[in-house]
C-alpha cells in the first residue's frame, strides 16, 4: 500500500499543539482561581468548564458554529474587525480541540493545586515574597507533575477530535483535514488500507503520550521516594 498524502498528521499536530498551548494557559488559569476563590455560581461555572465532557461532540460543533459563525456573535465580530472567518478553516479545528480539551486540563490541574499544602505558600508569604512569585516558584512546581498529565491528556484528546472539528472546520482536503476526518472518509470512500494506515499512526501517537506519561509519573514517584 502507497504511503497516502501525510498533511492530515501535519495538520494534526498542529491543532493539537496549538490547542494544547490555549488549554495549559487558560485551564491553568481558572483551575488555579477557582482553587483559590469562593463565590456565587461557582458550581455552575465549573459546570461550563466541563460540560465538554459529557456532550456529544456535534451538540459542542453546533455551539461554536452558533457563536463563530458568519451570523454568530463572536463570527460577525471577528470578521467585521479583524477580517478572520472561523468556521471552515483550521483555526476553527484548533477551537473545537480547545473546547472539548479543556476539562481534563481543567480537572488536572484543579486536583493538582489541591494537593499542593498551603504552608509551603505560608512560609514563603512570612518572608515577604509577593504572590505571583510564591505561585511560580512555590505552587506551580509543586502542582507541576498533575499539571503535565492533563497536558498529555488534553494534547492526545486534541489529536482525536473528530464530531466537533467535523462541524465548525469541515472537510476540505489540504486544509481542514485532521487524522480522524481522514480515517472516516477514507472509510467512507472504500480505502480501508489508507484508513487502517490512519488508524494505526493515530493509535500510535496515544500510546506513545500515554507510555511517556506514565514513564514519568513512576520516575517522579521515585524521586520523591528516595527523598
Amino acid at each position: 500500500m502507497a504511503v497516502p498524502d501525510l498533511s492530515p498528521l501535519a495538520l494534526s499536530l498542529r491543532v493539537a499543539v496549538l490547542s494544547t498551548v490555549l488549554v495549559f494557559l487558560i485551564g491553568t488559569a481558572l483551575a488555579r482561581f477557582m482553587n483559590r476563590r469562593d463565590f456565587p455560581g461557582k458550581s455552575v461555572a465549573e459546570a461550563l468548564i466541563l460540560l465538554p465532557l459529557v456532550l456529544p461532540p456535534t451538540v459542542v460543533g453546533f455551539g461554536l458554529i452558533m457563536l463563530f459563525g458568519i451570523n454568530g456573535p463572536l463570527g460577525r465580530l471577528l470578521e467585521d474587525w479583524f477580517g478572520i472567518r472561523i468556521v471552515f478553516t483550521w483555526a476553527g479545528a484548533v477551537i473545537a480541540s480547545f473546547v472539548v480539551s479543556l476539562p481534563l486540563m481543567y480537572q488536572s490541574a484543579q486536583a493538582a493545586f489541591e494537593k499542593v499544602d498551603p504552608r509551603w505558600e505560608d512560609v514563603a508569604r512570612t518572608m515577604g515574597v509577593g504572590e505571583w512569585r510564591i505561585f511560580r516558584k512555590v505552587t506551580f512546581p509543586l502542582a507541576w507533575p498533575g499539571i503535565l498529565a492533563g497536558l498529555v491528556l488534553a494534547f492526545a484528546r486534541g489529536l482525536g477530535e473528530f464530531g466537533a472539528t467535523l462541524m465548525i472546520a469541515g472537510f476540505i482536503p489540504g486544509e481542514t483535514v485532521t487524522i480522524p476526518l481522514a480515517i472516516y472518509f477514507s472509510y467512507e470512500a472504500g480505502r480501508t488500507g489508507e484508513a487502517a494506515f490512519w488508524v494505526i499512526l493515530i493509535t500510535l501517537l496515544g500510546l506513545a503520550a500515554i507510555t511517556w506519561l506514565n514513564g514519568r509519573r513512576r520516575k517522579t514517584a521515585r524521586i520523591r521516594g528516595r527523598e
